[in-house]
Protein backbone atom coordinates (compact mmCIF):
# COMPACT_ATOMS: atom_id res chain seq x y z
CA UNK A 1 0.00 0.00 0.00
CA UNK A 2 1.30 3.50 -1.30
CA UNK A 3 1.64 6.51 1.81
CA UNK A 4 -0.32 8.36 1.53
CA UNK A 5 1.02 11.56 3.14
CA UNK A 6 2.99 14.29 0.57
CA UNK A 7 6.51 13.92 0.43
CA UNK A 8 8.52 16.10 2.99
CA UNK A 9 11.79 18.04 1.90
CA UNK A 10 14.19 19.15 4.15
CA UNK A 11 16.78 22.31 2.52
CA UNK A 12 19.01 22.54 5.36
CA UNK A 13 21.35 24.76 3.59
CA UNK A 14 20.72 28.39 2.13
CA UNK A 15 20.04 28.21 -1.53
CA UNK A 16 18.64 29.98 -3.68
CA UNK A 17 14.58 30.84 -3.42
CA UNK A 18 14.57 30.29 -7.05
CA UNK A 19 14.33 26.63 -6.13
CA UNK A 20 11.83 26.52 -3.95
CA UNK A 21 9.21 27.82 -6.47
CA UNK A 22 10.25 24.93 -8.55
CA UNK A 23 9.21 22.84 -5.78
CA UNK A 24 6.18 24.60 -5.33
CA UNK A 25 5.32 24.47 -8.91
CA UNK A 26 5.45 20.41 -8.88
CA UNK A 27 3.60 20.30 -6.14
CA UNK A 28 5.69 20.24 -2.82
CA UNK A 29 6.00 22.74 -0.07
CA UNK A 30 9.39 22.31 1.11
CA UNK A 31 10.82 23.19 4.92
CA UNK A 32 14.10 25.44 5.14
CA UNK A 33 16.08 25.26 8.19
CA UNK A 34 19.65 25.98 7.84
CA UNK A 35 22.82 26.11 9.88
CA UNK A 36 21.74 22.80 11.94
CA UNK A 37 24.56 20.80 14.16
CA UNK A 38 24.27 17.32 13.81
CA UNK A 39 22.30 16.60 16.67
CA UNK A 40 19.61 19.04 15.51
CA UNK A 41 19.80 17.06 11.98
CA UNK A 42 19.29 14.23 13.65
CA UNK A 43 15.63 15.09 15.01
CA UNK A 44 14.84 17.23 11.71
CA UNK A 45 15.58 14.39 9.41
CA UNK A 46 12.93 11.96 10.63
CA UNK A 47 9.92 12.22 8.74
CA UNK A 48 12.07 13.39 5.97
CA UNK A 49 12.03 11.77 2.25
CA UNK A 50 14.19 14.28 0.56
CA UNK A 51 17.24 16.41 1.74
CA UNK A 52 18.89 19.11 0.18
CA UNK A 53 22.43 20.32 1.25
CA UNK A 54 24.84 22.44 -0.23
CA UNK A 55 28.22 21.59 1.66
CA UNK A 56 27.92 22.75 4.43
CA UNK A 57 25.69 20.63 5.91
CA UNK A 58 27.60 17.15 6.82
CA UNK A 59 25.43 14.10 6.13
CA UNK A 60 27.43 11.73 8.37
CA UNK A 61 26.25 7.82 9.27
CA UNK A 62 24.61 9.05 12.33
CA UNK A 63 22.49 11.33 10.29
CA UNK A 64 21.42 8.69 8.37
CA UNK A 65 20.56 6.02 10.52
CA UNK A 66 18.06 8.26 12.66
CA UNK A 67 16.24 9.18 8.73
CA UNK A 68 12.84 7.14 8.90
CA UNK A 69 11.89 7.92 5.99
CA UNK A 70 14.80 9.31 3.61
CA UNK A 71 14.89 8.36 -0.04
CA UNK A 72 17.17 10.73 -0.94
CA UNK A 73 20.24 13.20 -0.58
CA UNK A 74 20.34 16.30 -3.17
CA UNK A 75 23.61 18.26 -3.65
CA UNK A 76 23.33 21.34 -4.51
CA UNK A 77 27.05 21.59 -6.30
CA UNK A 78 29.43 18.47 -7.62
CA UNK A 79 31.34 17.56 -4.45
CA UNK A 80 29.74 15.05 -1.83
CA UNK A 81 32.49 14.64 0.26
CA UNK A 82 30.12 15.85 2.92
CA UNK A 83 27.56 12.74 2.44
CA UNK A 84 28.79 9.35 3.89
CA UNK A 85 27.91 7.86 0.19
CA UNK A 86 28.74 3.87 1.50
CA UNK A 87 26.39 4.73 4.46
CA UNK A 88 23.61 5.91 2.23
CA UNK A 89 23.72 3.43 -0.07
CA UNK A 90 23.88 0.41 2.39
CA UNK A 91 20.39 2.14 3.54
CA UNK A 92 19.06 2.36 0.00
CA UNK A 93 19.40 6.26 0.15
CA UNK A 94 19.96 7.80 -3.58
CA UNK A 95 22.55 10.89 -3.74
CA UNK A 96 22.45 13.09 -6.76
CA UNK A 97 24.69 16.09 -7.19
CA UNK A 98 24.38 19.00 -9.60
CA UNK A 99 27.71 18.19 -11.90
CA UNK A 100 26.70 21.05 -14.79
CA UNK A 101 26.32 24.24 -12.88
CA UNK A 102 29.84 25.16 -12.09
CA UNK A 103 32.00 24.31 -14.79
CA UNK A 104 31.76 27.74 -16.73
CA UNK A 105 32.65 29.61 -13.72
CA UNK A 106 35.12 27.32 -12.46
CA UNK A 107 37.14 28.19 -16.01
CA UNK A 108 36.25 31.45 -16.23
CA UNK A 109 37.69 32.08 -12.64
CA UNK A 110 41.02 29.97 -14.21
CA UNK A 111 41.47 32.67 -17.04
CA UNK A 112 40.78 35.23 -14.36
CA UNK A 113 43.84 34.06 -12.57
CA UNK A 114 45.67 33.36 -15.40
CA UNK A 115 45.27 37.23 -16.28
CA UNK A 116 45.62 38.50 -12.76
CA UNK A 117 49.55 36.62 -12.71
CA UNK A 118 50.33 37.56 -16.18
CA UNK A 119 49.79 41.22 -15.04
CA UNK A 120 50.26 41.20 -11.58
CA UNK A 121 46.75 42.67 -11.03
CA UNK A 122 46.50 41.76 -6.97
CA UNK A 123 50.07 43.54 -6.24
CA UNK A 124 49.20 46.36 -8.31
CA UNK A 125 46.01 46.94 -6.41
CA UNK A 126 48.07 46.56 -3.27
CA UNK A 127 50.35 48.78 -3.84
CA UNK A 128 48.08 51.88 -4.82
CA UNK A 129 45.92 51.20 -1.74
CA UNK A 130 49.16 51.34 -0.01
CA UNK A 131 49.83 55.02 -1.53
CA UNK A 132 52.17 53.88 -3.73
CA UNK A 133 51.81 55.00 -7.25
CA UNK A 134 54.42 53.63 -9.94
CA UNK A 135 54.79 50.45 -12.29
CA UNK A 136 58.65 49.51 -11.23
CA UNK A 137 58.57 46.16 -10.69
CA UNK A 138 54.90 45.70 -12.07
CA UNK A 139 56.45 44.68 -15.65
CA UNK A 140 53.86 41.88 -17.06
CA UNK A 141 53.72 39.50 -19.90
CA UNK A 142 51.19 39.27 -22.31
CA UNK A 143 49.12 36.16 -23.00
CA UNK A 144 48.49 36.18 -26.91
CA UNK A 145 50.74 34.02 -28.71
CA UNK A 146 51.88 32.35 -25.18
CA UNK A 147 51.21 29.08 -24.67
CA UNK A 148 48.64 27.21 -21.82
CA UNK A 149 48.87 23.96 -21.01
CA UNK A 150 45.42 22.13 -19.53
CA UNK A 151 46.43 19.47 -17.42
CA UNK A 152 42.76 17.52 -17.73
CA UNK A 153 40.54 17.33 -20.32
CA UNK A 154 37.38 17.34 -18.83
CA UNK A 155 34.07 19.27 -18.68
CA UNK A 156 36.22 22.11 -17.29
CA UNK A 157 39.36 21.78 -18.74
CA UNK A 158 38.06 21.72 -22.29
CA UNK A 159 36.11 25.15 -21.42
CA UNK A 160 39.61 26.14 -20.41
CA UNK A 161 41.21 25.10 -23.32
CA UNK A 162 38.19 27.30 -25.22
CA UNK A 163 38.72 30.50 -23.98
CA UNK A 164 42.64 30.34 -23.50
CA UNK A 165 42.51 29.65 -27.79
CA UNK A 166 39.53 32.63 -27.38
CA UNK A 167 42.28 35.13 -25.88
CA UNK A 168 45.56 33.89 -29.02
CA UNK A 169 46.87 31.30 -26.91
CA UNK A 170 48.44 28.38 -28.28
CA UNK A 171 47.07 25.55 -26.59
CA UNK A 172 48.80 21.62 -25.55
CA UNK A 173 46.78 19.60 -23.50
CA UNK A 174 47.38 16.31 -21.10
CA UNK A 175 44.62 13.49 -20.47
CA UNK A 176 46.04 10.56 -18.32
CA UNK A 177 42.98 9.02 -20.04
CA UNK A 178 43.63 10.22 -23.08
CA UNK A 179 47.21 9.93 -23.68
CA UNK A 180 49.58 7.20 -25.70
CA UNK A 181 50.90 6.52 -28.60
CA UNK A 182 48.77 7.96 -31.90
CA UNK A 183 46.54 8.81 -30.08
CA UNK A 184 44.12 12.00 -31.50
CA UNK A 185 43.22 15.39 -29.65
CA UNK A 186 39.17 15.23 -28.86
CA UNK A 187 39.46 19.32 -29.57
CA UNK A 188 40.33 20.87 -32.95
CA UNK A 189 43.15 23.34 -32.08
CA UNK A 190 44.38 21.76 -29.10
CA UNK A 191 47.45 19.22 -28.86
CA UNK A 192 47.45 16.52 -26.97
CA UNK A 193 50.71 15.50 -25.48
CA UNK A 194 52.46 13.61 -22.65
CA UNK A 195 52.72 16.07 -18.94
CA UNK A 196 56.21 15.89 -19.71
CA UNK A 197 56.41 17.39 -23.11
CA UNK A 198 53.49 19.34 -22.06
CA UNK A 199 55.70 21.08 -19.22
CA UNK A 200 58.57 21.70 -20.89
CA UNK A 201 56.50 23.54 -23.50
CA UNK A 202 54.03 25.81 -21.66
CA UNK A 203 54.08 29.11 -20.43
CA UNK A 204 51.03 29.02 -18.08
CA UNK A 205 50.11 25.41 -16.35
CA UNK A 206 46.23 25.28 -15.80
CA UNK A 207 45.03 21.92 -13.75
CA UNK A 208 42.00 20.59 -14.17
CA UNK A 209 42.06 16.92 -12.81
CA UNK A 210 40.15 15.40 -9.69
CA UNK A 211 42.12 14.76 -6.48
CA UNK A 212 42.39 10.49 -6.33
CA UNK A 213 45.05 7.98 -5.37
CA UNK A 214 46.66 8.59 -8.83
CA UNK A 215 46.77 12.31 -9.21
CA UNK A 216 47.43 13.57 -5.60
CA UNK A 217 50.48 15.41 -5.82
CA UNK A 218 50.46 14.88 -9.65
CA UNK A 219 52.89 18.01 -10.20
CA UNK A 220 55.67 17.93 -7.42
CA UNK A 221 59.61 18.31 -7.51
CA UNK A 222 60.26 16.17 -10.05
CA UNK A 223 57.15 17.56 -12.78
CA UNK A 224 58.62 21.48 -11.52
CA UNK A 225 61.85 20.17 -12.30
CA UNK A 226 61.21 20.04 -15.92
CA UNK A 227 58.42 23.12 -16.16
CA UNK A 228 59.97 26.06 -19.12
CA UNK A 229 61.59 28.42 -17.11
CA UNK A 230 59.31 31.33 -16.12
CA UNK A 231 56.25 29.38 -16.65
CA UNK A 232 53.05 30.32 -14.48
CA UNK A 233 51.02 27.36 -12.23
CA UNK A 234 47.28 28.09 -12.09
CA UNK A 235 45.66 25.52 -9.59
CA UNK A 236 42.01 25.78 -9.42
CA UNK A 237 40.80 21.83 -9.24
CA UNK A 238 41.27 20.01 -6.23
CA UNK A 239 43.83 20.78 -3.16
CA UNK A 240 46.54 17.60 -3.21
CA UNK A 241 46.86 17.58 -7.03
CA UNK A 242 49.51 20.26 -7.11
CA UNK A 243 52.78 19.75 -4.34
CA UNK A 244 52.35 22.88 -2.77
CA UNK A 245 55.93 22.53 -0.86
CA UNK A 246 57.66 22.34 -3.96
CA UNK A 247 55.65 24.96 -5.66
CA UNK A 248 57.04 27.20 -3.12
CA UNK A 249 60.88 25.70 -4.01
CA UNK A 250 60.16 26.44 -7.45
CA UNK A 251 59.29 29.97 -6.83
CA UNK A 252 62.42 30.48 -4.92
CA UNK A 253 64.52 29.00 -7.16
CA UNK A 254 62.52 30.93 -10.17
CA UNK A 255 61.71 27.99 -11.77
CA UNK A 256 57.89 29.62 -11.98
CA UNK A 257 57.42 32.96 -12.03
CA UNK A 258 53.94 32.61 -10.34
CA UNK A 259 51.64 30.83 -8.90
CA UNK A 260 47.58 31.02 -8.18
CA UNK A 261 45.70 28.73 -6.13
CA UNK A 262 42.03 28.71 -5.36
CA UNK A 263 42.08 25.75 -3.68
CA UNK A 264 44.86 24.45 -0.59
CA UNK A 265 44.73 21.29 0.93
CA UNK A 266 44.55 23.17 4.22
CA UNK A 267 41.20 25.04 3.79
CA UNK A 268 41.19 27.56 4.98
CA UNK A 269 44.93 28.15 5.46
CA UNK A 270 47.09 28.95 8.59
CA UNK A 271 47.86 32.52 8.99
CA UNK A 272 51.45 31.62 8.58
CA UNK A 273 50.98 29.48 5.23
CA UNK A 274 54.16 30.12 3.30
CA UNK A 275 51.89 31.15 0.21
CA UNK A 276 50.26 34.41 1.58
CA UNK A 277 53.59 35.87 2.27
CA UNK A 278 55.01 35.53 -0.94
CA UNK A 279 53.79 38.44 -3.39
CA UNK A 280 54.21 36.07 -6.73
CA UNK A 281 51.23 34.21 -5.23
CA UNK A 282 47.74 34.50 -5.85
CA UNK A 283 45.41 33.36 -3.25
CA UNK A 284 41.77 32.92 -3.63
CA UNK A 285 39.08 31.51 -0.97
CA UNK A 286 37.74 28.37 -2.97
CA UNK A 287 35.70 30.86 -5.56
CA UNK A 288 35.71 28.20 -8.26
CA UNK A 289 31.59 27.81 -7.96
CA UNK A 290 31.13 31.23 -6.76
CA UNK A 291 29.28 32.98 -9.51
CA UNK A 292 25.07 34.36 -9.41
CA UNK A 293 24.62 32.49 -12.40
CA UNK A 294 26.23 29.16 -10.87
CA UNK A 295 24.46 28.91 -7.51
CA UNK A 296 21.27 29.72 -9.72
CA UNK A 297 22.23 26.96 -11.79
CA UNK A 298 22.80 24.27 -9.30
CA UNK A 299 19.82 25.29 -7.28
CA UNK A 300 17.50 25.08 -9.87
CA UNK A 301 19.26 22.11 -11.13
CA UNK A 302 18.89 19.83 -7.88
CA UNK A 303 15.10 20.96 -7.31
CA UNK A 304 14.02 20.11 -10.05
CA UNK A 305 15.68 16.39 -9.93
CA UNK A 306 14.59 16.06 -6.92
CA UNK A 307 11.36 16.75 -7.90
CA UNK A 308 11.50 14.42 -11.01
CA UNK A 309 12.37 11.72 -8.49
CA UNK A 310 10.07 12.27 -5.68
CA UNK A 311 7.26 12.13 -8.89
CA UNK A 312 8.31 9.78 -11.00
CA UNK A 313 11.57 7.97 -9.52
CA UNK A 314 13.73 9.29 -11.99
CA UNK A 315 17.29 9.66 -10.82
CA UNK A 316 19.40 12.14 -12.44
CA UNK A 317 23.26 12.11 -11.69
CA UNK A 318 22.82 10.07 -8.93
CA UNK A 319 26.60 9.15 -7.71
CA UNK A 320 25.49 5.60 -6.32
CA UNK A 321 22.29 4.39 -7.58
CA UNK A 322 21.02 3.63 -10.75
CA UNK A 323 17.40 4.83 -11.76
CA UNK A 324 15.34 2.22 -9.36
CA UNK A 325 12.22 1.92 -7.79
CA UNK A 326 12.48 2.77 -3.57
CA UNK A 327 11.75 -0.69 -2.75
CA UNK A 328 14.12 -2.06 -4.86
CA UNK A 329 16.80 0.49 -3.65
CA UNK A 330 16.23 -0.89 -0.60
CA UNK A 331 17.04 -4.60 -1.50
CA UNK A 332 20.11 -3.61 -4.02
CA UNK A 333 21.71 -1.05 -1.86
CA UNK A 334 24.09 -3.44 -0.29
CA UNK A 335 24.99 -4.98 -3.77
CA UNK A 336 25.04 -1.76 -5.71
CA UNK A 337 27.83 -1.23 -2.63
CA UNK A 338 29.40 -4.59 -3.36
CA UNK A 339 29.91 -4.15 -7.32
CA UNK A 340 31.04 -0.64 -6.75
CA UNK A 341 33.65 -1.94 -4.21
CA UNK A 342 34.71 -4.62 -6.34
CA UNK A 343 35.52 -1.86 -9.61
CA UNK A 344 37.73 0.32 -6.98
CA UNK A 345 39.68 -3.45 -5.79
CA UNK A 346 40.46 -4.40 -9.68
CA UNK A 347 41.05 -0.62 -10.64
CA UNK A 348 43.74 -0.50 -7.88
CA UNK A 349 45.04 -3.85 -8.23
CA UNK A 350 45.13 -3.60 -12.27
CA UNK A 351 48.52 -2.59 -12.71
CA UNK A 352 47.78 -1.35 -16.05
CA UNK A 353 44.36 0.17 -17.75
CA UNK A 354 41.36 -1.83 -18.07
CA UNK A 355 40.78 -3.41 -21.51
CA UNK A 356 37.85 -5.69 -21.04
CA UNK A 357 35.69 -6.53 -18.07
CA UNK A 358 33.75 -10.48 -17.70
CA UNK A 359 31.04 -9.49 -15.26
CA UNK A 360 28.96 -12.48 -14.00
CA UNK A 361 25.84 -11.97 -12.20
CA UNK A 362 24.08 -14.93 -10.17
CA UNK A 363 20.86 -15.51 -8.46
CA UNK A 364 17.77 -13.12 -8.05
CA UNK A 365 19.77 -10.15 -8.22
CA UNK A 366 20.54 -10.89 -11.96
CA UNK A 367 17.12 -9.32 -12.89
CA UNK A 368 19.16 -5.88 -11.45
CA UNK A 369 22.28 -6.91 -13.67
CA UNK A 370 22.35 -3.72 -15.67
CA UNK A 371 22.21 -1.73 -12.30
CA UNK A 372 25.07 -3.43 -11.30
CA UNK A 373 26.86 -3.47 -14.13
CA UNK A 374 26.69 0.35 -13.82
CA UNK A 375 27.42 0.41 -10.18
CA UNK A 376 30.72 -1.90 -10.86
CA UNK A 377 31.80 0.80 -13.74
CA UNK A 378 31.09 3.99 -10.78
CA UNK A 379 33.66 2.06 -8.56
CA UNK A 380 36.30 1.50 -11.39
CA UNK A 381 36.01 5.28 -12.78
CA UNK A 382 36.19 7.06 -9.64
CA UNK A 383 39.73 5.58 -8.52
CA UNK A 384 40.42 7.46 -11.80
CA UNK A 385 38.17 10.43 -11.16
CA UNK A 386 36.65 11.66 -8.39
CA UNK A 387 32.75 11.78 -7.35
CA UNK A 388 31.69 13.55 -10.14
CA UNK A 389 31.50 9.72 -11.93
CA UNK A 390 27.98 8.73 -11.34
CA UNK A 391 25.26 6.24 -13.17
CA UNK A 392 24.46 8.23 -15.93
CA UNK A 393 28.21 9.05 -16.97
CA UNK A 394 29.73 6.36 -16.51
CA UNK A 395 28.69 4.39 -19.54
CA UNK A 396 30.29 7.35 -21.86
CA UNK A 397 33.35 7.65 -19.86
CA UNK A 398 34.26 3.84 -20.24
CA UNK A 399 34.00 4.03 -23.71
CA UNK A 400 36.07 7.33 -23.81
CA UNK A 401 38.46 4.88 -21.65
CA UNK A 402 38.17 2.28 -24.53
CA UNK A 403 36.85 -0.28 -21.75
CA UNK A 404 34.55 -3.25 -23.22
CA UNK A 405 31.73 -4.52 -20.32
CA UNK A 406 30.85 -8.30 -20.93
CA UNK A 407 27.38 -9.58 -18.76
CA UNK A 408 26.78 -12.67 -18.07
CA UNK A 409 24.20 -14.58 -15.34
CA UNK A 410 24.33 -17.85 -14.23
CA UNK A 411 21.12 -19.78 -12.32
CA UNK A 412 22.83 -21.37 -9.63
CA UNK A 413 25.05 -18.93 -7.38
CA UNK A 414 27.15 -20.25 -4.60
CA UNK A 415 25.32 -18.37 -1.96
CA UNK A 416 21.64 -18.10 -1.68
CA UNK A 417 21.18 -13.96 -1.70
CA UNK A 418 23.58 -14.04 -5.18
CA UNK A 419 26.74 -13.41 -6.17
CA UNK A 420 29.16 -10.84 -8.49
CA UNK A 421 32.35 -12.18 -9.99
CA UNK A 422 34.20 -9.94 -12.52
CA UNK A 423 37.60 -10.94 -14.49
CA UNK A 424 39.48 -7.41 -15.70
CA UNK A 425 42.21 -7.92 -18.45
CA UNK A 426 45.04 -5.16 -18.50
CA UNK A 427 45.28 -3.15 -22.10
CA UNK A 428 49.20 -3.77 -22.10
CA UNK A 429 50.06 -7.63 -21.69
CA UNK A 430 46.41 -9.07 -21.54
CA UNK A 431 47.32 -10.18 -17.68
CA UNK A 432 43.91 -10.68 -15.85
CA UNK A 433 42.54 -10.28 -12.27
CA UNK A 434 39.43 -11.99 -10.86
CA UNK A 435 37.33 -10.92 -7.93
CA UNK A 436 34.01 -11.87 -6.71
CA UNK A 437 31.50 -11.16 -3.77
CA UNK A 438 28.28 -11.32 -2.38
CA UNK A 439 26.10 -9.57 0.40
CA UNK A 440 26.16 -11.47 4.52
CA UNK A 441 23.29 -9.58 6.14
CA UNK A 442 23.88 -6.04 4.20
CA UNK A 443 27.42 -5.94 4.60
CA UNK A 444 29.30 -7.11 1.33
CA UNK A 445 32.05 -8.99 1.45
CA UNK A 446 34.66 -10.36 -1.22
CA UNK A 447 34.50 -14.16 -1.45
CA UNK A 448 37.38 -14.99 -3.59
CA UNK A 449 40.31 -13.11 -5.61
CA UNK A 450 42.29 -14.79 -8.41
CA UNK A 451 40.89 -18.09 -7.30
CA UNK A 452 41.89 -17.84 -3.74
CA UNK A 453 38.54 -18.13 -1.40
CA UNK A 454 38.45 -15.51 0.97
CA UNK A 455 35.81 -13.85 3.57
CA UNK A 456 36.85 -10.22 2.89
CA UNK A 457 35.14 -7.07 4.17
CA UNK A 458 35.82 -4.74 1.71
CA UNK A 459 36.02 -1.51 3.77
CA UNK A 460 39.30 1.10 4.48
CA UNK A 461 42.73 0.89 4.35
CA UNK A 462 44.04 -3.28 2.44
CA UNK A 463 47.64 -4.33 2.29
CA UNK A 464 47.81 -6.81 -0.35
CA UNK A 465 51.04 -9.54 -0.01
CA UNK A 466 52.42 -12.36 -2.76
CA UNK A 467 54.86 -13.71 -0.41
CA UNK A 468 57.00 -16.69 -0.09
CA UNK A 469 55.04 -19.90 1.94
CA UNK A 470 57.40 -20.23 4.69
CA UNK A 471 57.28 -19.60 8.80
CA UNK A 472 57.93 -16.60 10.00
CA UNK A 473 56.48 -13.80 7.22
CA UNK A 474 53.41 -12.79 9.50
CA UNK A 475 55.76 -11.98 12.36
CA UNK A 476 57.94 -10.04 10.61
CA UNK A 477 55.41 -8.16 8.66
CA UNK A 478 53.39 -7.31 12.40
CA UNK A 479 56.38 -6.72 14.01
CA UNK A 480 57.15 -3.36 11.23
CA UNK A 481 53.41 -2.62 11.41
CA UNK A 482 53.92 -2.56 15.33
CA UNK A 483 56.80 -0.51 15.22
CA UNK A 484 55.12 2.47 13.30
CA UNK A 485 52.40 1.97 15.21
CA UNK A 486 49.95 0.48 12.69
CA UNK A 487 47.24 -1.89 14.08
CA UNK A 488 45.99 -5.36 11.75
CA UNK A 489 42.58 -5.06 12.30
CA UNK A 490 41.39 -7.55 10.10
CA UNK A 491 43.74 -10.47 8.18
CA UNK A 492 43.04 -13.19 5.89
CA UNK A 493 45.62 -15.81 4.79
CA UNK A 494 45.89 -17.75 1.38
CA UNK A 495 48.71 -20.09 1.75
CA UNK A 496 50.17 -21.72 -1.67
CA UNK A 497 48.09 -24.01 -3.60
CA UNK A 498 51.41 -25.80 -4.69
CA UNK A 499 54.82 -26.35 -3.66
CA UNK A 500 57.34 -23.72 -4.60
CA UNK A 501 54.24 -21.03 -4.85
CA UNK A 502 53.61 -18.17 -3.33
CA UNK A 503 51.16 -17.43 -0.39
CA UNK A 504 48.73 -14.61 -0.20
CA UNK A 505 47.66 -11.97 2.39
CA UNK A 506 45.22 -9.10 2.99
CA UNK A 507 45.40 -7.18 5.76
CA UNK A 508 43.17 -4.45 7.02
CA UNK A 509 45.14 -1.65 8.39
CA UNK A 510 44.47 1.80 10.79
CA UNK A 511 45.54 4.07 10.14
CA UNK A 512 47.26 3.99 6.60
CA UNK A 513 50.89 3.21 6.52
CA UNK A 514 53.12 6.08 5.04
CA UNK A 515 55.74 5.03 2.71
CA UNK A 516 58.59 4.24 5.05
CA UNK A 517 55.79 1.53 6.64
CA UNK A 518 56.02 -0.23 2.96
CA UNK A 519 59.58 0.68 1.90
CA UNK A 520 60.26 -1.34 5.80
CA UNK A 521 58.02 -4.12 4.31
CA UNK A 522 59.12 -4.60 1.19
CA UNK A 523 62.48 -5.09 2.61
CA UNK A 524 61.50 -8.32 4.44
CA UNK A 525 63.24 -11.03 2.01
CA UNK A 526 60.08 -13.23 1.53
CA UNK A 527 57.91 -10.52 0.03
CA UNK A 528 57.54 -10.89 -3.62
CA UNK A 529 54.91 -8.23 -4.07
CA UNK A 530 52.85 -5.75 -2.48
CA UNK A 531 50.30 -3.23 -2.51
CA UNK A 532 48.08 -0.63 -0.85
CA UNK A 533 44.70 -0.53 -1.73
CA UNK A 534 41.62 1.99 -0.45
CA UNK A 535 37.95 0.74 -0.83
Amino acid sequence: MSDPRPPRILISDELDPAAIEVFRRAGFEPEVKTGMKEDELCQAIRGVDALVVRSATKVTRRVLEAADALRVVGRAGIGVDNVDLEAATERGVVVMNTPRGNATTTAELAIALLLALARHIPRADRLVRSGKWKAKGLVGTEVFGKTLGVIGLGRIGKLVAERGRGIGMKVVAYDPYLAGEGMASPMAGVELLELDALLTRADFLSVHVPLNDSTKNLLSWEQFARVKPGARLIQAARGGVVDEEAVLDALTTGKLAGAAFDVLVEEPPSKDHPLLARDDVIVTPHLGASSEEAQLRVALDIAEQIANFLKNGVAENAVNAPTLPAEAMGEMGPYLLLAEKLGSYLAQRTQGQIRKVELTVGGEIARHAEHLKLAFLVGVLRHSHDKSVNFVNAPALARERGILVLESREERPDFRGGELSVRATEKAGGKAHTVAGTVFGREPRITAVDGLRLDLVPKGVLLVTRHKDQPGVLGQIGSILGRYQINIQRLELAPASDAGAAAHGYLTLSPEPGPPVLEALRSIPAIEELQLLRL
